[in-house]
Parts: structure tokens; sequence; C-alpha cells
């Protein structure tokens, strides 16, 4: 378990803070918000993540990457969840770049991967239909047709999906919504006739869209893995994306808390410093507590991808479940200690609450979590 980071993990760590912090702070999040972008990212910005091998970091030597490994990754989303950045980090570097890696064609990641690398290529992982995170679940259809398939149907709240280049998409090849069998994925490229796409404007001020299929045709060679036995794939594309997000809501709920406790050693009331309330002290330390047991679980979790060892599929819903009822925990008392200024959109508190809440729910709640590390156990 990666509960130490080597020399070269830590100097990735410092370089990718230090970025944030001059690169991604969160008053780029607000300007962003106050543009109404549809895309909801800097360009420049990510030209300059992929100009560090931010976006190559999973990404192997032989397609123009580093194959720094997950542990590597799990430091910058880190870093860029300390300052809300909105960046396709995420959705590309680690979703995009993971599926190709797990179930793509040799001609898939020839095509794909040096690109990603490169940052001129992004991802987005359809999977969502209704509002409740459910793979199984999926009703778009491909049918097959002479020379491929043609899907129908409709994915909701897809991250990055406005400025995606490249759409990997969960659709039914058989049987019927729920069940495990006859799930398939597939690389439809953006721009695709049929595709349509809806920007939301979302609570959070990351970018999502609606994403619309009406008949859109590919070929046979656009399925990745096995047809009609997709789900398994897709569960393992999904608890990396899981581990990932973990280790960016690790770096909100850090740095939320640092904001509150240094707020708790300025703030005078009744004539003395409200960090030398007892009660206060009480709820600063259990949010110390919780933290450091989400940084334990993130670290099991990114370094069992990383050797190979362990459950993952349990690590992962470990790490969701710990980590969203934290970030829970340590954005409602942001707010709260802050008084009435943490009430207002012009304090940063805010921001990390709603950032929070969407964290939590996105790729499955701390209790979808909870249930399914029940399930894995035997219960």
């Amino acid at each position: 378990m990666a509960f130490v980071l080597t020399e070269e993990q830590q100097m990735l760590r410092d370089s990718a803070l230090a970025f944030a912090k001059e690169k991604l702070p969160v008053s780029q999040l607000r300007a962003l918000r106050a543009s109404g972008a549809a895309e909801g990212f800097d360009r420049n910005a990510w030209r300059d993540m992929a100009d560090l091998g931010f976006a190559g970091v999973l990404i192997p030597e032989t397609y123009g990457g580093s194959g720094f490994g997950y542990v590597g990754l799990g430091q910058v989303l880190e870093a860029q969840g300390r300052t809300l950045a909105a960046t396709p980090l995420l959705s590309t570097a680690l979703i995009g770049a993971s599926a190709l890696i797990l179930g793509g064609s040799d001609q898939h990641k020839a095509e794909h991967l040096p690109k990603i690398a490169q940052g001129d290529r992004l991802t987005a992982l359809a999977v969502d239909e209704g509002p409740h995170h459910d793979p199984a679940g999926t009703a778009l259809t491909a049918r097959r047709t002479g020379s491929g398939y043609e899907l129908s149907g409709e994915k909701r709240y897809v991250i990055d999906g406005a400025a995606a280049d490249l759409l990997i998409v969960s659709a039914r090849t058989s049987g019927k919504p729920g069940d495990t069998h006859g799930v398939s994925l597939f690389l439809v490229p953006a721009d695709a006739p049929g595709v349509s796409r809806t920007p939301l404007k979302t609570l959070d001020a990351h970018p999502a869209a609606n994403i619309a299929f009406t008949s859109v045709s590919v070929s046979a060679d656009a399925v990745l893995g096995t047809a009609d036995e997709g789900l398994t794939l897709l569960e393992d594309i999904l608890d990396r994306a899981r581990i990932g997000l973990s280790a960016e809501m690790l770096g909100a709920c850090d740095a939320a808390f640092e904001m509150t406790a240094d707020y708790l050693k300025v703030r005078k009331q009744f004539g003395q410093l409200i960090g030398s309330f007892q009660a206060l002290q009480h709820r600063a330390a259990i949010m110390f507590t919780e933290l450091e047991l989400t940084r334990s679980s993130v670290a099991a979790a990114l370094g069992a991808l990383d050797s190979g060892e362990g459950d993952i599929a349990e690590l992962a819903s470990l790490a969701k479940a710990r980590a969203g009822e934290t970030i829970h925990l340590v954005s409602n008392e942001a707010v709260q200690m802050h008084g009435g200024i943490g009430m207002t959109d012009v304090h940063d508190s805010g921001l990390y609450l709603k950032r929070a809440r969407v964290l939590e729910a996105l790729y499955g709640s701390e209790s979808y979590h909870r249930d399914r590390y029940a399930s894995l156990h035997g219960f």
C-alpha cells in the first residue's frame, strides 16, 4: 500500500500542488462560472497540464505517456481537488486512458492514447441514464446492423460531455435493463451524426452534459472489450474513476478543513478566539480524524491499483463511501463555523459545499457503496 510516496511521486505531487495554486485557483472557477462557457474549463490550462505530463501519467511510454501509475495520478487529482479545479483530468487522463488500456484493441490504443497524452483528445464516460448511479440499468440500445451497430437512447450528466472528442458509451446489446449480461461499451466520436449534446448549468460550476443518441451508426470495431460482456469492464473502469474521484474529494476536504482551522485561529467572539471554545475544538478534532481515515482508504486503493494486490472493487467502494461521508461533514462544518459569511457566495466555503454535494453522488453515493461493499462480503 502506498502510504509513503517515493521521491518521484513526491516531486509530481509538489509540481501538481504548485500548478493548481498558481494556474487553477478557486478564483478561476469563479471566473469560469461567470463566463458561462459551455466547455466549462480553460483550454490553455489544460494544454499546460499536458505539457507537464499530467495527461499521460497512466499511459505507457510506448504511447507517449510516462506510465507513472495511479498513485502518481492520485496526487495530481488531490492537488486539483484542493482548488476545486475544473479540468478534464478525471474524465480523460484517468477514465479515458483506463478504459483504453483495460479494454482497447491495439488499434484503439495506437489511435487514441498518444493524443490523450498530448492533451489533444478529450474523452467522456457516458454511463448513467437516470437520477441515480446504476451501471446495470443501461437501457440505451445498440441494435446490430450488417456492418456494425446503431445506438439509440440518452445519457444524463456526462462529466465533460460537452467538450469531449470521444465518448465511451455503455449500451444494451441484449437483455433488459438490470441484467448483468448484455451490456457493451462503444467508442463513439462526439461529432458522429445523430449525437446531440446539451450542456448543463451545474450546481458546482463544473462541466457536464446530457447526450442523446439518435440512430448513431458505429462499426463493429467500435466495441471496447467483448460485446454483451461489457459490464465487468465497465465496473473496472468505474472503480478506477471512483478511486480517482476519492483522491480529488480528499484534496477538497483538506483545503476546506485548513480554511476552517485558520478561521478558528483569527475570529474573535465574546472577546476571545473562537478556536479556544472547547465545543469547536471537538468538532475540529472529529474532522481531522475522519480526514486521516479517508487518507488511508484512498492511499490503500491507489496503491492496490498499481500493485494489483487486493480486491479493487472492495477498496474502491470503501474509499468512495469514506470520502463521501467525510466531504459531507467537512463542507458542512466549513460553512457553519464561518458563521454568517459562510452563507454568502463571496466566501469560498459555499463553493466547497456545492462541489461536495456533486462529488458525493457521482459514480455512486455513500449508501450505494456501503451496500455494494456489504454485497461484496456476502451480506
